[in-house]
């Protein structure tokens, strides 16, 4: 900590001018303790490094506005408190779009592979893939032709099941519009727009 309640203004002072030694000096002092108060409430070592980064990111953003005369340890316990909120939110929802994509993959899946066996709807299908913007068209393809799990796809590309599910229905919406355009010349298709929606 500090010896007194005057120096710590005064590094607060050269914060907001800037200095990163001075940055430097209030994260050694105060990032052993939040780190302690996350690590109480998140339980992952990951999540904790990750906030406490972005916690001292935002003081340092906003430094211009610090005023050495409000407590600065409540300051910094506010921000630490509000992320994690939203982290527990955000993870809350995931989870619950998580539960309800595999409940919907459970009740309706079938790779698209084991249908799609006439050669023309099969070109007409790729054809309709093809036009996707790429990380659109391997989420699809992943997703829809291999079988696999929103979560195992999120897993892979390193992106989020909201992400994953906005992707499916852009793809599925531009793949059903183009193969009911098709529809009158390639007869036989209800099962396959069935199975993307």
């Amino acid at each position: 900590m500090f010896d007194s309640p005057e120096q710590e203004k005064e590094i607060l002072l050269r914060i907001r001018q800037g200095d990163q030694l001075a940055f430097e000096k209030i994260y050694r002092v105060y990032g052993p303790k939040l780190y302690g108060n996350l690590f109480r409430l998140l339980k992952s070592t990951t999540q904790t490094e990750e906030i406490l980064q972005d916690v001292f990111l935002k003081v340092w953003e906003y430094r211009a506005s610090l005023d050495p005369l409000k407590s600065f340890s409540a300051f910094l316990f506010k921000i630490a408190e509000n992320k994690a909120y939203d982290f527990f939110r955000k993870a809350t929802r995931e989870k619950k779009l998580e539960a309800e994509l595999i409940a919907l993959s459970t009740v309706n899946y079938m790779a698209l592979e084991e249908i799609v066996t006439d050669d023309e709807k099969s070109a007409a299908l790729e054809n309709a893939i093809n036009n996707l913007p790429p990380q659109r068209q391997q989420v699809f393809r992943l997703c829809k032709l291999e079988g696999k799990s929103y979560k195992e796809v999120s897993d892979l590309l390193g992106i989020s099941l909201s992400t994953i599910s906005d992707h499916i229905v852009k793809a599925t919406k531009a793949i059903r519009d183009h193969l009911q355009s098709r529809k009158s010349t390639l007869p036989g298709f209800a099962m396959i727009i069935w199975l993307i929606s």
